[in-house]
């Protein structure tokens, strides 16, 4: 299907502003240039309402980290989510999807925990999987503080989030953590340098997230090629994913990780884990957030709530 047009409208002055590709300037501008995208332009009208935000400090891999938690304007006990941000390991934060954990709060109804995880490449892998894994485990031993009920709790992420919320859910089974659902948004979960994923090639240029951005974020957190094999960080060389929790998994057409998110839906589904897996036409990395700027994102991220909140009911 074509572009979704109000997208397309966007990317247009985007890619003829004339401003250097992410993955050709330094980490730090990066994040320089994602919070003026997100954060600085952002209006505070278009964001989701919540009874209240309290920043707080989570135990992490290497000592306590921030965190904001979010909390729905309905009374609990209600579910649970731990939300894991985006931005290729590199970039991102707490700010910079403030609007992703606000969408999740009251579409779901649930208590949201953002956590601030360490980046690369100041904290390559697995520096940022050990902060959202403590994070976890803190929350689901404190289930009291948050939305109140252990049977409710759930990870959610959106691309490198969306990574490190599977492997989270991973850890919990391992671990016998309760864990009862996963939102996957757009995840990455290959790090190889393969052809195995067609849309790696199909949408390399001119859709937001390039190929060239992806390698950029890929050398950066991982920092040695040998660590794309490791299972914990490409997650489609996990040699068993039964007995996960269920899970939700989106991805957009026009995005270079589509294939292999789909895949890793299919891997679950193999292991006969319960998966809702969306396609979403039309659509681009990142349109969780875009639900200001396209009718075709907003419907896709009510629905994709609705999911989640259906595999907490």
């Amino acid at each position: 299907m074509p572009l979704d047009p109000q997208l397309d409208a966007v990317l247009q002055l985007l890619n003829n502003s004339g401003a250097p590709a992410l993955s050709a300037g330094t980490p730090e501008s990066a994040r320089q240039g994602f919070r003026f995208m997100t954060v600085d332009l952002r209006d505070p009208a278009n964001l989701a309402p919540v009874r209240s935000t309290h920043d707080v400090l989570v135990p992490g891999g290497e000592g306590d980290r921030p965190a904001r938690i979010y909390r729905p304007e309905v009374e609990g006990p209600v579910p649970t989510v731990v939300f894991f941000h985006g931005g290729g390991y590199v970039i991102g934060d707490i700010e910079t999807h403030d609007d992703h954990a606000r969408l999740i709060c009251h579409e779901v109804g649930a208590v949201v925990i953002s956590v601030d995880y360490r980046l690369a490449p100041e904290h390559p892998f697995p520096a940022g999987l050990e902060d959202c894994l403590a994070a976890y485990r803190h929350v689901a031993a404190n289930i009291e503080q948050y939305g109140g009920n252990p049977s409710q709790l759930a990870v959610a992420g959106d691309s490198a989030g969306g990574n490190l919320a599977a492997a989270t859910a991973i850890a919990c089974r391992d671990a016998g953590l309760p864990l009862a659902a996963q939102l996957l948004l757009y995840p990455g979960v290959d790090f190889r340098d393969s052809e195995l994923h067609a849309s790696r090639a199909e949408n390399a240029e001119g859709f937001f997230l390039t190929a060239d951005d992806m390698r950029w974020f890929g050398s950066h957190y991982l920092q040695d090629v040998e660590r794309a094999e490791d299972p914990r960080a490409t997650l489609l060389l996990q040699p068993d994913l039964s007995g996960l929790a269920p899970a939700v998994v989106a991805t957009a057409e026009y995005d270079p990780l589509r294939d292999e998110g789909e895949a890793y839906a299919a891997a679950l589904n193999k292991a006969d884990v319960r998966v809702i897996a969306r396609r979403y036409p039309g659509l681009i990395h990142g349109f969780f957030g875009l639900g200001h700027i396209s009718e075709g994102c907003r419907r896709a991220t009510v629905e994709l709530c609705a999911d989640l909140k259906g595999l907490l009911a």
